[in-house]
């Protein structure tokens, strides 16, 4: 789970319908003409990527071979997606196997709320995607510590991978805290939209879930509007209303500072009909 992770995709409007594979990659904000006058896709990011500090635990854990195994791809590289067309093969040779319910979340920041859902919950196989390498390393070494089986770490774009992912194939997908994108001008970026909750939805299992939280006022009322039109998707609280914080999600020291000084944090839960 990650605190505004700057999170995983790139979406816009256009050219959906072959785009309906995945959360995060080349979905357009328009065509826009070249010198040599043939048009060209502009991709609209709904995450940056900063660079931030890495301490000695991460990078031990995204160079030490005793790690290796929780990284799906190149964790310390480029975010290459290549090949990456289904999560429950992830799992086969595990103690889970490949059927258990799965659970995929998007930008898990640092980790640590992923890491304890999967640690209370070892019976569901859990995939967290990120594109910030310390969080990866971060991730990766408090599950090897933990001798964690049902975990799988996926470093890029939320977006493309869940393009190449087969329909009705993931039973969660979380989404907490992601970049608000204040500024109106931005907000094509936000990663609540219909283009990409079309991408979402895809992947999800029939009565599979959406499950998403934010402590910006205006992207929770904002993420109501768009998800209540959604066809396909049905408000587990009621159309307009706000789900309380479930027990399997935790709270952050993000969230008790914000709420200790008087922010508000929305949940909300879609199930695909």
């Amino acid at each position: 789970m990650s605190q505004h992770p700057d999170i995983n995709t790139n979406v816009d409007a256009t050219s959906l319908t072959d785009d309906q594979k995945s959360l995060d990659t080349n979905a357009t904000s328009g065509n826009e003409v070249a010198p040599d006058g043939s048009k060209h896709i502009r991709i609209v990011n709904t995450f940056m990527k900063r660079r931030t500090h890495m301490n000695k635990n991460a990078e031990l854990a995204l160079t030490a071979p005793e790690f290796a195994h929780y990284l799906v791809n190149n964790s310390f590289g480029d975010g290459n997606l290549e090949g990456i067309d289904d999560l429950r093969t992830l799992f086969a040779e595990l103690p889970n196997g490949s059927e258990a319910p799965l659970t995929l979340e998007i930008g898990f920041g640092l980790g640590d709320s992923f890491i304890e859902m999967a640690a209370a919950e070892p019976s569901r196989n859990f995939v967290g995607i990120e594109v910030h390498e310390p969080g990866i390393g971060k991730c990766a070494y408090m599950a090897g510590t933990q001798n964690l089986s049902n975990v799988r770490i996926i470093n890029g774009d939320a977006i493309q991978l869940l393009k190449q992912l087969p329909e009705n194939h993931i039973d969660r997908i979380q989404l907490y805290f992601p970049d608000p994108w204040q500024k109106k001008r931005h907000h094509k970026r936000r990663f609540v939209s219909p283009e990409r909750m079309a991408i979402v939805t895809r992947s999800l299992k029939q009565g599979g879930w959406f499950h998403t939280a934010t402590d910006w006022e205006h992207y929770a009322f904002w993420m109501v509007e768009v998800l209540d039109g959604f066809a396909g998707l049905s408000n587990q609280a009621g159309a307009g209303n706000f789900t309380d914080r479930p027990d399997f999600r935790p709270m952050t020291k993000f969230e008790r500072r914000g709420l200790a000084s008087g922010h508000g944090v929305w949940d909300l839960i879609y199930l695909k009909d």
